[in-house]
C-alpha cells in the first residue's frame, strides 16, 4: 500500500462524503510541499491528502472528524542492527518534508534529518545505503519494506505516540460552513459502512 493508495482512499472518501452530504466536490491535484500554503491562500476549500491531525496544525487550521488512524514506522536495511531510534544516534534518517514522520525525526535527539519531496525517493536512498533509516506512515512503510524492497529493507519499530495519530480533512481556521458539510457527509459515510468498504479497496484492512 503506497502513499498513492492513501490519497486514492482520501479522494474516494471525499466523493462519498459529497454524495452523502448533498454537495459537489471538485478534486484538485496539488504537490504536498505547497498544499498548506494553497489552503491558506484560498486556492481550495479543504485538504484531503493524508493530513495528520496535530496540535500544531490545529493552531492554523481546523479539522474534520478523523477518518483513518495511522502510526509511524521505522524502516532500516536488513543488514542494520538498529531496532529503534535510539540505535541511530548521529546517523542520517529520511522522511517526507512536512509530514509527521519527518517531524518525528526532527524531534528526536542526535539524529541527522534529511527531507524529501516524495517518500519513494527516501526509500531509494535507504535501499542503496545513503540513509540509515526512514520514518513514514505504517501502511506506506509496509508497502516498501514488505513488497517493493522486501529483500533489503525491514520495519523494526512502530513508533507509538501519546495518542493515536489520525487523518482528517483540513480547512482554513473558522471555515465552519465547509467543515460542517464535510462532517455531516462523513458521519453518513461511516454510518453506512462506506468508509470501511473504501478502506478495504485501497488499503486492504
Amino acid at each position: 500500500m503506497t502513499k498513492k493508495n492513501l490519497v486514492g482512499y482520501a479522494i474516494d472518501m471525499v466523493r462519498a462524503i459529497a454524495k452523502e452530504g448533498g454537495f459537489k466536490a471538485e478534486i484538485k491535484n496539488t504537490a504536498w510541499d505547497g498544499i498548506f500554503a494553497g489552503l491558506a491562500a484560498g486556492k481550495y476549500d479543504a485538504i484531503a491528502s493524508s493530513v495528520s491531525i496535530t496540535e500544531t496544525r490545529k493552531k492554523s487550521m481546523d479539522f474534520s472528524e478523523p477518518y483513518y488512524t495511522v502510526r509511524q514506522a521505522l524502516i532500516v536495511r536488513k543488514d542494520s542492527s538498529a531496532t529503534n531510534l535510539a540505535d541511530l544516534k548521529g546517523q542520517k534518517v529520511g522522511g517526507q518534508i512536512g509530514t509527521t514522520g519527518y517531524f518525528t525525526i526532527k524531534a528526536a535527539k542526535d539524529l541527522e534529518a534529511k527531507s524529501y519531496d516524495e517518500i519513494g525517493l527516501a526509500m531509494e536512498d535507504l535501499n542503496v545505503g545513503r540513509l540509515a533509516a526512514v520514518i513514514c506512515d505504517d501502511p506506506v512503510a509496509a508497502d516498501y519494506a514488505l513488497k517493493r524492497y522486501q529483500d533489503t529493507l525491514k520495519i523494526v519499530q512502530i513508533i507509538e505516540g501519546d495518542i493515536a495519530e489520525q487523518y482528517g480533512f483540513a480547512v482554513n481556521k473558522g471555515n465552519d460552513e465547509v467543515l460542517i458539510l464535510i462532517n455531516q457527509g462523513l458521519a453518513a459515510v461511516k454510518a453506512k459502512g462506506i468508509d470501511k468498504e473504501l478502506q478495504q479497496k485501497w488499503i486492504g484492512q
